[in-house]
């Protein structure tokens, strides 16, 4: 398990965890990010947000956020 900012843009991830309490799993659930759902890393850069590859559209998280997503690479 590795946090989402340290994967490598065009990689495939599954969410395997969130570390941080109550909000920020709600706030990801909504979004429709549950533990086991895929998807790919579009952009990173090293100040700006994480773009991701979810289903058919496309998800910006701030850093913050990212840190604290636990993926595995597929």
């Amino acid at each position: 398990m590795i946090p989402l900012v340290m994967v490598a843009e065009g990689e495939e991830v599954s969410l395997v965890g969130v570390q941080g309490g109550g909000g920020i799993r709600k706030r990801l659930a909504e979004l429709g990010m549950n533990p086991g759902m895929t998807f790919r890393v579009i952009h990173k850069d090293i100040s700006g947000p994480v773009i991701l590859a979810v289903k058919d559209s496309r998800l910006a998280l701030g850093r913050n956020m990212a840190y604290r997503i636990l993926v595995e690479i597929i």
